[in-house]
């Protein structure tokens, strides 16, 4: 299935159905009185969070979504049907924004979460509510209200505890497949992964936390280069984050700049990220090279106030007491 994180859409509740202007007509009461009804409510359009769906790539193609609107009303009293609500499912952690305004008009964090994005239009009056003592045979009634049209645009942001961000080809989808369910395209080239990856982490029988591995950053990224900063906003509702770096044989790369690179990118596209709790982990530590530089690697980011942790994809050495480290960082009142 395609992933698809942000689409644009018109919204259009149903109009309100209209009032009408009618008279009893029975035999031996030949002036007995109004009888227009109501006309019916317009349907609303609601988005509901659906924890069953994982993209928005059911929206993609449909542009524009219309409630019905209300029946008019009828003689003999009878009011117009109101019109059903149309209802449109979308992934946890949806945020609904209006495109003119970039206002935020829900946000849906949960699952069976809805909010009404545009509201049906209310019916219209019959004659029956203007009968007076000194009109007793109104020829008045009104129409229904237009429903709300608006123009949104939906934006799904992951919803996980933990954030893998690292530069091309580190192993960060190494890493979650070996600590979580998760089974991501792994290879060796750059930009393997060209969506995020979801996976849950489980601690014991009840205790788990859900890791996202956001697809490769490099410099520049938040002026357009290589896959941009388009996946980041995955990462904006993580309590953690967990930097990956590791030493590539292709290249004469330096960690700490790697680092560097890293959080000014995270800062470019959202500052508050950088300032979040963070880990930084080197990976492939079963290579000779890696330890080698461990000891000053691991003193240089203490005195930056950063914990580093070794692990190895290939072989699972540290990825235990990864698991450990974060849950402990994201349950601290539990033991795991």
């Amino acid at each position: 299935m395609k992933f698809v994180d942000e689409i644009q859409m018109t919204v259009k509740a149903g109009d309100g159905g209209n009032g009408i202007v009618a008279f009893r007509r029975e035999k031996y009461r030949p002036k007995s009185g109004p009888s227009g009804g109501d006309g019916g409510r317009g349907g609303s359009v609601l988005l509901v969070a659906d924890e069953n769906i994982g993209t928005l790539v059911d929206l993609r193609y449909r542009h524009h979504i219309e409630a019905k609107r209300g029946e008019n009303g009828q003689g003999d009293d009878c009011y117009g049907k109101s019109a059903p609500d149309t209802i449109v499912r979308v992934p946890v952690g949806t945020v609904i924004l209006d495109e003119d305004t970039d206002e935020i008009i829900g946000d849906l964090t949960e699952h069976d979460m809805s909010v009404v994005v545009a509201r049906g239009g209310e019916g219209g009056l019959g004659n029956i509510h203007f009968a007076t003592a000194a009109n007793q045979a109104p020829r008045i009634c009104t129409p229904g209200t237009a429903g709300e049209a608006k123009s949104l645009r939906l934006e799904l942001k992951l919803l996980a505890d933990v954030g893998l961000v690292g530069l091309p080809s580190v192993g960060k989808s190494s890493i979650i497949s070996k600590i979580s369910a998760a089974k991501p395209k792994i290879a060796e080239y750059p930009f393997t992964t060209l969506i995020p990856n979801l996976g849950v982490v489980k601690m014991g029988l009840d205790r788990h936390f859900v890791v996202a591995d956001i697809p490769g950053l490099i410099e520049n990224a938040s002026t357009g280069a290589g896959l941009g900063i388009q996946f980041l906003k995955h990462i904006q509702r993580t309590a953690t984050l967990v930097f990956v770096l590791a030493l590539d044989a292709t290249l004469e790369n330096d960690l700490l700049a790697d680092l560097a690179v890293l959080r000014r990118e995270l800062s470019a596209f959202d500052e508050t990220l950088v300032q979040r709790p963070s880990l930084v982990v080197v990976n492939k530590c079963d290579l000779a090279e890696t330890r080698a530089l461990a000891a000053d690697l691991e003193a240089h980011l203490r005195r930056d106030g950063m914990d580093m942790l070794l692990v190895s994809a290939a072989t699972g050495e540290g990825l235990q007491t990864l698991k450990n480290v974060l849950a402990n960082q994201i349950h601290p009142s539990a033991e795991v």
